[in-house]
């Protein structure tokens, strides 16, 4: 494989794993804030009815906090994996460049090189 197609492939895996990281650490950021501002019991008044446990307390959301949250993390945790999936193809594809003596082949070498 050529040395730009492995480099295409590690920084398609890096513009999908950076950002899927970022938004889980933002998820749990969010969820470390809901936890110390949310009621502990259902709020009718406010509308606070949905129940979410964080860290084996029950706090209670919104339903649009509650899906606000949820599309945070699930949206993640999906781009968060496709970087993981390109970043074992890049492994992969990268590990087939290689001689067994742990060099790179010729061809890749002299890319570098130059």
């Amino acid at each position: 494989m050529k040395a730009a197609r492995l480099t295409a492939l590690k920084i398609l895996a890096l513009a999908f794993l950076l950002p899927g990281l970022g938004g889980l650490i933002g998820s749990a950021i969010v969820s470390a804030h809901y936890l110390d501002v949310m009621p502990k019991h259902p709020d009718p008044g406010t509308l606070q009815m949905i129940p979410r446990n964080i860290h084996g307390t029950v706090i209670y959301q919104t339903a649009r906090q509650n899906q606000r949250l949820n599309l945070l993390e699930y949206v993640s945790v999906g781009v968060f994996a496709v970087g993981l999936a390109v970043g074992l193809i890049y492994l992969e594809q990268w590990g087939s460049t290689q001689n067994p003596d742990g060099e790179e082949a010729p061809e890749l070498a002299q890319n570098h090189s130059s």
